[in-house]
């Protein structure tokens, strides 16, 4: 799991997040176009923000008194539909500056229309998942969400880890060899272990004809992958998720099977490497980047591998000729 560089999500933070965007692009349209009105734009982005906290602050009531939970509610309610009056205004507002005909317009000047609007639309879908949840007492289906206006590839990922209930960012998979070097790795963009097994695997093998044993965690399981791996490899270590029939059990149970799985361990010695050295959290910008960070980090992993590897056997040079001498 390798986070990205955000903050922990809300609707109202998001919607705070757009409207920023929304104020600071608009002044800076208006300016360069001679259009009048965003000279204060920096108090409006502190309105907004006292409105945001306003509403941040208000807490549901923990108290026995139906009365006092209703109050409460309402409270709620009220600082929620005022930070939203407050953003609708602004957002009207930044509209009819764009709407302001200019003559001949520059690229730049087009660019900057469209940045706005995309944050426009942003800031519209938060209004409205905050009006569904706050107001309507709806609940937002995960599909709907987003999780970060600059890096709209993170994913709500949780694993169930003591501790940490939720990680913000994208899943990696990493095939390691037995000398500790990473031959492969994959960004996982809504997909899980089991679906890319196999391509993981075939890809692998494409690079690397002489891979023929492998051995997964259990999460990579499926009557599918154990039948598809059986035909790519050799030798597979793949244990079922769940109670094993007797011909499972007599596999799993062999000297052999769980030899190779013992030795699976080792990976996460590679996964808590690349934590150590950099990979715990990608602050690259964008898909792209985050492909390019995780990328170089692998092969700075495997360089230093390759490193240790030298320093060990120059060591032992050293050993052999103080002994000779």
């Amino acid at each position: 799991m390798v986070e990205t560089d955000v903050h922990y999500p809300t609707d109202i933070n998001l919607l705070f997040d757009a409207l920023r965007k929304v104020i600071q692009l608009t002044a800076d349209y208006a300016e360069n176009n001679d259009i009048i009105g965003w000279r204060q734009s920096q108090y409006n982005i502190r309105q907004v923000k006292r409105a945001y906290r306003n509403a941040q602050q208000k807490k549901r009531s923990t108290s026995q008194d139906e009365t006092k939970k209703i109050q409460r509610d309402e409270l709620i309610a009220q600082a929620h539909r005022e930070y939203v009056d407050q953003c609708l205004v602004l957002i009207k507002k930044s509209q009819a500056t764009l709407a302001v005909a200019i003559q001949t317009p520059s690229l730049t000047t087009l660019l900057l229309a469209l940045q706005i609007e995309s944050f426009i639309q942003h800031a519209q879908r938060q209004i409205d998942q905050i009006e569904r949840r706050v107001l309507q007492g709806q609940k937002i289906p995960h599909e709907e969400k987003i999780f970060s206006l600059f890096q709209p590839h993170t994913e709500w990922i949780s694993k169930g880890k003591a501790g940490v209930p939720v990680e913000l960012g994208l899943k990696v998979c990493v095939l390691e060899d037995s000398h500790g070097y990473i031959l492969h790795h994959r960004v996982m963009q809504h997909e899980t272990d089991n679906q890319i097994a196999l391509e993981m695997i075939t890809e692998a093998k494409r690079q690397y004809p002489a891979l023929t044993a492998c051995s997964f965690d259990k999460g990579f399981h499926s009557p599918e992958n154990q039948f598809g791996l059986a035909e790519l490899l050799d030798k597979v270590v793949l244990p079922k998720k769940g109670r094993c029939n007797k011909k499972e059990q007599e596999r799993e149970s062999s000297a052999e099977f769980r030899r190779s799985k013992k030795k699976h361990s080792a990976v996460e010695s590679c996964i808590n490497a690349l934590e150590v050295h950099g990979l715990d959290k990608c602050l690259d910008h964008g898909l792209d980047g985050f492909k390019r960070y995780v990328a170089l980090a692998v092969v700075a992993r495997n360089i230093q591998k390759m490193g240790t590897e030298l320093i060990k056997e120059k060591r032992l040079q050293e050993e052999r000729e103080k002994k000779r001498a």
